[in-house]
């Protein structure tokens, strides 16, 4: 039995878990922590410039190591609420953070303490689940119990309130304890593979729709050999076209009102569908029958048995594995012979293949400034195979998430059903922070970088050497975008001003560099890789190459409506 203070106490539980890095923003309600972490050299802390995008950070290294991602918010109240932007966008990704927040002195609850706020309440709404330690002996149970809940699927963030007077008590502790999780995953039952390979064996047009279930269970191999056996196309919901590796033949792309329209037709056409851990949600649908056959029969695969059937009718729900189910069903299939999908099969590879044809025709038009399609264009070129990409929201990553090529899952990172700006460049020092030996680049906004370049100084202290590209159009382009064509041009709060980017990452210590036409872009984006160094390409997009992508949103508005 050894007696210890409870921020040690934290911090042991940390290491018992296996945890290798912690981000965090150190904080007085912390100190205890902070202080034990200094004793920790097994476990790298990085401290960040905000609590927001620290947590972007963990939810990067969460997605990308498939561990939980840690993130330290030392200071109670504002600190805090910093948080919750960043445990809501990891909450809408399902992705495994777990938050320790510095709290109030139990004694000065309810007093209007200074910096005083009902964290438990504040971040319940955004979390799997909160917890405020009452007990100092209790502190070890409750870290353990934040990574067990957060690491169970569904996955999702969580987040422990710690008061700074329980840090500061002493604990005993018999010993340490390592991590006890479960790990396997549930299979399909037999009556649901039974009745999922008579649906598929008599599919004449079969698709695989793949989500997040594959991507983060790492299932791809086990998916394309399902697609191979039954001659079906693999298609996915948006912002996990990285499910599957794109090289290969039967690689659709991303499907629904963002995705291309071949992968989109496919969903229209199909007479059986397969949907391997995902929801079927809104980016995929929009919660229309715009962009899947009424008519389909529809098998959807998921660990979370809330999602079975809830947004769209299913022929059959199978509460499971996505990458088990598809091992099953192969094994079942092994000697079907889908000699009547060859042809739709084949028929879909031409589409494929006259799509990305014309997709790099328009691209070869340069323009000055860069039309996004070119620079999308340069990057399939250029970008190496093991490149892994974040997003942000907004007009121009929305275009990109489709073009790019992800050869090595998982290698595409984006805000998913959040839609956060601001989010792609944090999140990617997380992901190279998980996956140093990988290239990471992160595309942004002008707008979303201006948010968030403070981080620079966390790559360069830290020397996370990923790749920013942030895509300059002066303005918020979506928005613009919808002002100009459902607004009469009346544009309001829609430019951005913005500074040299280039200029800030080389005062911040990094390698910036400046793109005003298109033939600069592949030397910069070259120097870069080789350089070494965090590093920030500003390149100079066309203003006007705006697109509205919720044209739906503004049917009342829509002149060709009227």
């Amino acid at each position: 039995m050894i007696s210890i203070p409870g921020g040690k106490a934290v911090v042991e539980a940390l290491r018992g878990e296996g945890v290798d890095h912690v981000f965090g923003l150190i904080g007085s309600a912390g100190m205890e922590i902070f202080d034990a972490l200094y004793d920790a050299p097994d476990i790298h802390y990085i401290g960040v410039r905000d609590e927001r995008t620290g947590t972007h950070m963990a939810d990067g290294y969460a997605r990308a190591s498939g561990k939980a991602g840690v993130i330290l918010a030392g200071q109670n109240g504002p600190g805090v609420t910093n948080l919750v932007t960043g445990l809501a966008q990891a909450s809408a990704a399902y992705s495994p953070v777990v938050a320790l927040a510095g709290s109030l002195s139990t004694a000065h609850v309810y007093r209007d303490a200074f910096q005083e706020i009902d964290q438990q309440s504040l971040l319940k709404p955004v979390t799997k689940k909160t917890w405020t330690v009452t007990q100092s002996k209790r502190l070890p149970e409750m870290v353990h119990e934040a990574f067990r809940t957060a690491l169970t699927p569904r996955r999702g963030p969580v987040a422990v309130n710690l008061p700074r007077d329980i840090l500061a008590e002493d604990v005993e502790l018999e010993e340490v304890q390592n991590a006890q999780h479960a790990s396997s995953m549930p299979a399909a039952d037999r009556n649901s593979i039974g009745r999922a390979v008579q649906l598929l064996s008599g599919a004449v047009r079969p698709l695989i729709l793949a989500g997040g279930g594959v991507k983060n269970g790492r299932s791809h191999a086990a998916v394309l050999k399902l697609a191979e056996l039954l001659h079906a196309p693999i298609v996915m919901s948006p912002g996990h076209g990285d499910a599957v590796p794109c090289d290969h033949p039967l690689y659709g792309g991303q499907m629904g009102p963002r995705g291309n329209v071949v992968a989109t037709d496919l969903a229209r056409q199909a007479d059986v569908i397969i949907a391997l851990g995902t929801r079927i949600g809104f980016n995929t649908t929009f919660y229309s029958a715009d962009n899947l056959n009424p008519n389909a029969a529809i098998i959807q695969v998921e660990s979370d048995p809330l999602a079975l059937g809830r947004l769209v009718p299913v022929a059959l729900a199978v509460f499971a594995d996505a990458g088990i189910v598809a091992q099953q069903l192969s094994h079942e299939l092994a000697m079907h012979k889908a000699t009547d999908a060859v042809n739709w099969a084949a028929d879909f590879r031409r589409k494929r293949i006259a799509m990305l044809a014309q997709r790099d025709e328009a691209a070869a038009k340069v323009t000055n400034p860069l039309q996004p399609g070119t620079l999308f264009k340069m990057l399939r070129e250029v970008c190496p195979p093991d490149t892994m990409f974040t997003m942000d929201a907004g007009t121009l990553c929305l275009q990109a998430t489709d073009q790019l090529r992800y050869v090595q899952p998982p290698s595409l990172f984006t805000p998913l059903d959040f839609g956060l700006v601001g989010f792609s460049y944090a999140c990617g020092l997380g992901v190279k922070v998980a996956c140093p030996e990988r290239t990471v680049i992160s595309l942004m906004g002008d707008g979303g970088f201006g948010m968030t370049m403070s981080e620079i100084g966390t790559a360069v202290t830290h020397q996370i050497n990923s790749i920013c590209i942030v895509m300059n159009n002066g303005c918020w382009g979506a928005e613009k975008a919808y002002q100009r064509d459902f607004f009469g041009g009346r544009y309001l709060g829609a430019d951005v001003p913005n500074p040299p980017y280039d200029k800030v990452a080389e005062l911040f210590g990094a390698k910036g560099f400046r793109v005003d036409r298109a033939d600069q872009f592949e030397p910069a984006l070259a120097t870069a890789l080789a350089c070494g160094r965090p590093a920030v390409i500003d390149v100079q997009i066309d203003p006007n190459a705006l697109y509205s992508f919720r044209r739906d949103s503004f049917k009342h508005r829509d002149p060709s409506n009227k």
